[in-house]
């Protein structure tokens, strides 16, 4: 058994930003499924959203914000989230993090995305999670209170509940985490206790046949999470970036939406614009219409892709603003300087997750979440651009600075049983784990994609189901893999997912299903799952 003050699952700009907050007063574990490069963070491509611009402010930042949200944002979060954004960028510089200035030196150089009424995205060329990602991980791997576990996989959150009916010294017998079963890079299976634990292990992109994701992002802190008595809400809200390069080489390559904000234009495959037809912001309108507009042209006409075009602007400014798409498109055979270049829609961003407050708690006891794992309440029904790593590090510092205010050392005194494997025995089945991957993607991706029917959805409902019951009976009889606890995962959240979305008899922001076209009058409602409890839509509280 291992034991620090503070566990953290996931390695991105949420998980790090915690640990380097909560090192202040105790030892720090964070787990990497993978290496430490590899995460959602690391793969951002266009910015960070902030008010820095002299004709900007705080109002229209928040304006903007709301109304991509689709009237389901929780206000006082959103303001909380834009006015802590300015002090979390300084605490980034201060870190080493290099955002791109102005030739002259006057200030930061800004894109405009879609959704924006203003330029206020910070970034380092077009691989600003890279950066982030680079400074965070320099300041966690110097710091002599925090250690890496890499390889590791997570299993679930050990709680009171779980282990023990036995009051906490509190006199509560109510819930609380009290660590992490953990798949170690051995196979051996380790007890890690932790003071607080703090969730932030990405999304779910992987879930669906086309994804901008990296392969880590398989929903592992929601289903743990729920498992553990978390409750999630609006899963149903899963944002498809328009614009992915289409290429049977270039797995999950999206192409950043500053590009259109900088004048790139979108049109058939014979040249015909056509996003006027669908929003007066043209190329800048938000992402679910920019989507929704995509597959339908690619739908009404029967073709594969559509074509992202900025090559009339000049090669040279193209080259400085977006290197990093620049080069990796010349390796596919397109230079972006010269002509358009193929894309579609995949599946890139969850709004929703496990249900945290302004302080990133959840339900349980000394349990945080933060990150694309969280509902916090910000995105709402919609996302506006950059508006992810913005909450990242506002809630991993938010939440770091409620367990430091809260923090003493516990003596342990729930016993955690050592893992009991039974009589699992090695699996000589591993296609299971292949084919029902396979199965859930797919169906996912053609019966709860961008534009959704209840008929579809309720065949999702009874195909996720069945694949369930087969995951859960072969989890028991094998030994646990990394493989095998993805899958278990990605399975949980596939069917919170479409009970989500069956939940929502209207069509708000993300999700659009073709049986209820328009909004629900009155108030809107968050779609809530709680374990063991009938799921409801109802004001978050």
């Amino acid at each position: 058994m291992q034991e620090y003050d503070f566990l953290v699952l996931g390695g991105g700009i949420a998980g790090l930003t915690y640990a380097l907050e909560v090192a202040q007063k105790g030892s720090v574990a964070i787990l990497f499924k993978k290496g430490p490069h590899l995460s959602s963070t690391a793969w951002a491509q266009g910015g960070i959203a902030t008010v820095s611009a002299q004709d900007d402010d705080f109002s229209l930042h928040i304006q903007d914000t709301l109304t991509a949200g689709a009237g389901l944002c929780n206000r006082e979060i959103v303001e909380l989230v834009v006015k802590e954004g300015p002090a979390r960028i300084e605490e980034l510089v201060r870190l080493g993090v290099k955002f791109d200035r102005e030739s002259d030196g006057s200030g930061y150089h800004l894109h405009r995305e879609g959704g924006h009424s203003r330029r206020r995205i910070l970034h380092a060329a077009d691989a600003t999670g890279s950066e982030i990602q680079r400074a965070l991980l320099s300041a966690a791997l110097e710091h002599p209170r925090i250690k890496f576990l890499e390889g590791t996989s997570a299993i679930d959150i050990i709680t009171s509940r779980k282990v023990s009916q036995k009051r906490t010294s509190n006199g509560s017998n109510g819930n609380r985490a009290l660590g992490a079963y953990v798949l170690m890079p051995d196979g051996e299976i380790d007890r890690i206790i932790a003071d607080k634990i703090f969730v932030a292990t990405g999304g779910a992109g992987k879930v669906y046949l086309y994804t901008s994701n990296p392969d880590v992002a398989t929903g592992d802190g929601i289903a743990m999470c729920y498992r553990a008595g978390a409750r999630v809400a609006n899963l149903e809200f899963f944002q498809f970036h328009p614009t992915c390069l289409f290429h049977p080489q270039a797995r999950n390559f999206l192409i950043t939406e500053a590009m259109r904000g900088e004048g790139a234009r979108l049109c058939r495959v014979n040249g015909e614009e056509f996003m006027q037809r669908y929003h007066e912001l043209k190329e800048l309108a938000p992402r679910d219409v920019v989507a929704r507009a995509i597959d339908n042209e690619m739908k009404t006409h029967g073709e594969e892709h559509v074509l992202l075009d900025i090559s009339h602007r000049p090669a040279e400014f193209v080259k400085e603003h977006f290197p990093t798409i620049y080069e990796r498109c010349l390796g596919y055979g397109f230079d972006i300087t010269k002509g358009p270049i193929p894309v579609v829609p995949a599946a890139h961003y969850l709004c929703g997750g496990v249900v945290v407050d302004e302080w990133g708690r959840t339900g349980i006891t000394d349990l945080y979440v933060g990150g694309e794992t969280a509902c916090t309440g910000l995105h709402g029904a919609n996302r506006l651009a950059s508006n992810s790593l913005l909450e990242g590090v506002v809630f991993g510092f938010r939440a770091a600075a409620h367990s430091l205010n809260t923090f003493q050392k516990h003596k342990q005194e729930i016993p955690v049983p050592i893992w009991d494997a039974g009589s699992a025995v090695d699996s000589d089945e591993q296609v299971v784990i292949a084919q029902s991957w396979e199965e859930i993607r797919r169906f996912m991706w053609n019966f709860v994609g961008i534009v959704r029917t209840n008929r579809r959805l309720e065949r999702a409902l009874h195909r996720s189901e069945n694949i369930e019951q087969e995951i859960k009976d072969y989890y028991w009889n094998f030994k646990v893999t990394p493989d095998l606890l993805e899958l278990r995962n990605l399975s949980l959240v596939a069917n919170l997912v479409i009970r989500c979305a069956l939940l929502r008899k209207e069509s708000r922001g993300l999700h659009f299903n073709t049986d209820f076209p328009n909004l629900l009058e009155g108030e809107a409602l968050d779609t809530v799952i709680a374990p063991g409890a009938t799921e409801l839509l109802a004001a978050m509280a």
